[in-house]
């Protein structure tokens, strides 16, 4: 598979609700923890999370419509507290903010000015 750990990481985050219906419908829930070489790490929560068909959910569900949806290679695993399902601690996360992406937030924060706004400045009317 030649995507990148972060390339992955935004189509599952962005196909996440699709993929968790089927878990939802159960009472639990499904959270994205990150990827690292492929390989996506989530968390089963909820009623899901301590059930003896997780690995089952995990696989036949979960990974079965990510790779439907985004490559047909791609390996899902359950961080469930077992050793062998660990998230290595190098996987990608979603947590690298760029400085460009909080300048980004920043201005979308701000309050807007419209035409008439200027207009008034102009004018001295503010």
């Amino acid at each position: 598979m030649q995507f990148l750990d972060e390339d992955i990481y935004e189509a599952v985050k962005n196909y996440l609700p699709k993929v968790s219906e089927y878990v939802n419908s159960h009472g639990g829930g499904l959270e994205l923890l990150g990827v690292k070489d492929g390989v996506v790490y989530i968390k089963l929560t909820g009623a899901c999370g301590g059930c003896s068909m997780s690995l089952m959910t995990t696989k036949m569900v979960v990974q079965k419509k990510l790779r439907e949806l985004i490559h047909p290679e791609l390996q899902v695993v359950n961080v469930d507290g077992m050793p062998e399902n660990e998230m290595p601690a190098d996987a990608y996360t979603g947590a690298k903010e760029t400085q460009e992406d909080k300048q980004e937030d920043e201005k979308m924060d701000a309050p807007k000015h419209g035409v008439m706004d200027n207009l008034k400045k102009i004018v001295g009317l503010s």
